[in-house]
């Protein structure tokens, strides 16, 4: 799940979980500790008066082997009801029964026996007892029923403590979470801009102190090099296409000269034929790169007007429908209206780029497939053949400058047409992908946002 794998949500579920161990451990600890300290105090008590009624037992009149109880008036504020119950029981030697009992205390008391812990607890009663002698026992209880009510109420109330001190615990960990993260979410969104082109964004490092601060020193300058080296790049392309402008342009005019004159020898006209198509490669070439390098620039204006998509892309199927003719290629379209904001003329160029494509790299008297579809906010138009495809590992250098395939992909091309189609899809904040596998075509695919999203 997502949820596992967000350092975020991890941080906060260790936190809790040991917040909760920690308020668990001493709720237990406190309630443990209160617990033993009330029972300690009433085993007090409860031992304080044993010996008083061991004092009150006396040998019967006339009979020294025989025992009598008569609670002594001194000792009698003990047992007196003072709200705390005590109560007490007496049997001795002579008889099964107890002698005697304090009002209070409960019916059928068992008489305790001799290999008895002399602490015992029943139900809600405590008591102690003691055997002064063979055959005698004295036994002092309380009931426990109002102790065992107020522990359940300090449980409670530790309780409910200890959630209020989690609930407060876990928003001030989300917010320190939060605040220790978001150094990582600005680096994130600062890298998936430069990722779509914007090559001038920085990431806003105002700790630079902590590591993460100094990840954002790290990484600001690298995207600087970076800016700078494409910045370079592309002042170099445009600089260089400018120069072999002249030169190509005065190639075409003496060509073409060479042409229009009377050219008594077939070779030297021949010769500037292939100077004439030489030169026009060459300059398309070099408008190709000027494209380029105003597009890397930002230089290159892209007009925001709304648009029909399936309305130019059936513009660009009736340009290229004479070429589709003379290879006999068929082409089968599905174009609903979508509604885009963009720049028509430049989203016709690169559909006019991937139906021209789809048309030369196929197979003679093959299919061509052009649709467009709706999803989640944009507009999937895709261009499919079924020619001869291209292999795996070239996939995903399909769209870099001057790269081909392979030798059946070169005719004539500059090897900038898809490019320069991702170069313009980018300025449209969308998406150009290519898909097949050797030998059932290929599918090219442009993500734009409609209008209404």
């Amino acid at each position: 799940m997502k949820f596992f794998h967000s350092i975020r949500w991890r941080l906060q579920l260790w936190y809790g979980l040991l917040l909760i161990a920690v308020l668990s451990g001493f709720g237990i600890t406190a309630y443990q500790f209160e617990s033993s300290r009330q029972f300690r105090r009433l085993d007090e008590e409860l031992r304080r008066r044993l010996p008083a009624l061991v004092e009150s037992q006396r040998p019967a009149p006339g009979n020294r082997a025989m025992r009598e109880f008569n609670l002594l008036p001194r000792q009698a504020p003990l047992f007196e009801d003072t709200g705390e119950g005590f109560y007490y029981v007496v049997w001795l030697r002579h008889s099964e029964r107890p002698v005697t009992h304090s009002p209070g205390a409960p019916r059928d008391v068992p008489q305790p026996g001799a290999d008895e812990t002399p602490l015992r607890q029943r139900g809600n009663l405590r008591e102690v007892f003691l055997f002064p002698g063979p055959g005698d026992c004295v036994l002092v209880g309380r009931s426990v029923a109002s102790d065992n009510a107020g522990l359940r109420q300090l449980a409670w109330w530790l309780s409910g403590v200890g959630g209020a001190v989690l609930l407060l615990g876990l928003a001030g960990g989300a917010w320190l979470v939060q605040r220790a993260l978001r150094p990582i979410q600005d680096i994130t969104a600062t890298a998936e801009r430069i990722a779509t082109g914007d090559l001038t964004q920085r990431i806003d490092a105002a700790d630079t102190e902590s590591e993460l601060g100094q990840l954002a020193d790290v990484l600001n300058s690298t995207f600087a090099r970076l800016d700078s080296a494409f910045m370079q790049q592309a002042r170099f392309t445009a600089d260089a296409a400018h120069e072999l402008r002249t030169p190509v342009t005065v190639m075409l005019t003496h060509a073409q000269n060479g042409l229009d004159s009377e050219c008594s020898c077939e070779e030297h006209r021949e010769a500037f034929e292939a100077t004439q198509r030489a030169a026009q490669r060459m300059r398309r070439l070099i408008d190709s790169l000027l494209e380029l390098a105003r597009l890397d620039g930002g230089q290159e204006s892209i007009r925001r007007e709304l648009f029909d998509l399936g309305a130019v892309a059936r513009e660009c199927i009736e340009l290229v429908s004479p070429l589709a003719e003379e290879r006999r290629i068929a082409i089968h379209c599905d174009l609903p209206a979508s509604q885009c904001i963009g720049d028509s003329d430049r989203i016709g160029q690169v559909i006019t780029n991937l139906l021209t494509n789809a048309i030369v790299h196929n197979n003679p008297g093959g299919e061509v497939r052009v649709t467009a579809r709706r999803e989640k906010g944009f507009v999937l138009f895709s261009v499919a053949d079924n020619g001869p495809g291209i292999a795996p590992e070239d996939l995903p250098r399909l769209f870099d400058r001057f790269y081909r395939a392979d030798k059946s992909r070169s005719r004539g091309g500059t090897g900038l047409g898809l490019a320069i189609s991702k170069a313009i899809v980018n300025a449209h904040c969308g998406l150009i992908e290519a898909s097949g596998m050797p030998g059932s075509g290929t599918t090219i695919e442009v993500r734009l946002p409609l209008a209404e999203s």
